[in-house]
């Protein structure tokens, strides 16, 4: 969303923009404000151990409530499919103030996959007036659902335009320092879905693949939840060829996709970003919300079978033709200009 409200900025003779975060992840979020220099309105603060899905949606309806009287907006935005999108969608629907959706018409049909984000937009997608979807496919999903054509704009995906002021030529780390000249599989997960013995699949496979290639080491920002740090410490404690750290600031994480060889994740805005970067992803989930990609030839969808992970992940390690195949795709998540297209299409419908 941050190239979204730095593109609002820009018009302050047509909008008056308001910021609000919920802090439903505190570290992750105050390195992108930072980044950005977005300096928040409103900050709930919500954050806080052992907070579960009812807790969050709770208190952001609670704090919502105060602030929407407060500030009486025309309009709400709201991006993507966490917690804290549903739940603002609710309260903008509670109080009849219309609102438009950020990344909208991603689907899985499978509301299990992934959990809780496909049940979340899916009901955003029922109650927004204004939607802006990434891809052709996107809207093709909000169509069969019935959505109004003339309600849904094709702008590409924001995460795109943020990689035009992350991505630096000049770029040092000390994760970088380290890996030397060893290829870099750079891996993140942390999806609910794969929380327990699916995440132990990834993990030991990432494991057994640093044992195989010696030419190869593992970079693994590990997300805050206990859950997956506890258990990526476990399973890579002692292994020299993986190093774990804290979640990595937006620029940080993009600059070192830029340097990776390859990506492993299950996460839903990298296998956009990094085929941006000219980087084959590995999605180590049983769904994607992101078939475009999968289409495209940038992404593919491994699960989280070890057997599986370690033969597709060999695969591009093995043969240049394999590795170049999925690094030269075409990206078909936009041209860096979505912030721009979802600014216009405000202003136009309040006109």
């Amino acid at each position: 969303m941050a190239p979204v409200i730095q593109e609002l900025k820009r018009h302050t003779d047509k909008v008056e923009s308001v910021v609000c975060v919920t802090a439903q992840h505190r570290e992750m979020l105050d390195s992108v404000l930072d980044t950005f220099r977005i300096r928040p309105e409103y900050d709930m603060d919500l954050m806080y151990p052992g907070q579960t899905l009812d807790t969050i949606t709770a208190n952001i309806l609670k704090n919502l409530d105060k602030i929407l009287k407060k500030e009486h907006p025309d309009f709400i935005l709201v991006h993507g499919d966490t917690t804290t999108t549903f739940a603002a969608a609710l309260s903008a629907f509670y109080h009849k103030i219309p609102f438009g959706h950020v990344e909208a018409g991603l689907r899985t049909y499978n509301l299990a996959s992934p959990y809780p984000e496909e049940a979340n937009r899916q009901m955003v997608s029922n109650l927004a007036q204004l939607h802006f979807t990434p891809t052709m496919t996107t809207l093709k999903n909000l169509l069969r659902e019935g959505k109004p054509a003339d309600k849904i704009f094709v702008t590409g995906n924001t995460v795109i335009d943020a990689l035009k002021t992350t991505v630096k030529e000049e770029f040092s780390h000390p994760a970088l320092d380290w890996a030397g000249e060893r290829r870099i599989l750079l891996l993140t997960a942390h999806r609910r879905e794969n929380w327990g013995a699916p995440l132990c699949r990834i993990f030991e496979a990432v494991g057994e693949l640093t044992r195989r290639y010696e030419d190869i080491c593992v970079i693994c920002p590990c997300h805050p939840n206990p859950v997956v740090e506890s258990m990526a410490r476990k399973i890579f404690d002692h292994n020299k060829s993986v190093r774990l750290t804290e979640p990595l600031e937006v620029t940080e994480f993009h600059n070192i996709i830029k340097r990776s060889y390859l990506v492993m994740t299950d996460s839903g805005g990298i296998q956009e970003e990094a085929p941006s970067l000219d980087k084959p992803v590995l999605v180590v989930r049983d769904t994607t919300e992101r078939p475009e990609g999968i289409k495209a030839g940038t992404l593919k969808l491994v699960g989280t079978a070890k057997e599986n992970i370690i033969k597709e992940t060999s695969r591009l390690l093995d043969s240049k033709e394999a590795y170049e195949e999925m690094s030269r795709a075409e990206n078909p998540y936009g041209d860096g200009n979505a912030s721009k297209r979802i600014t216009e299409a405000i202003i136009k419908y309040y006109k």
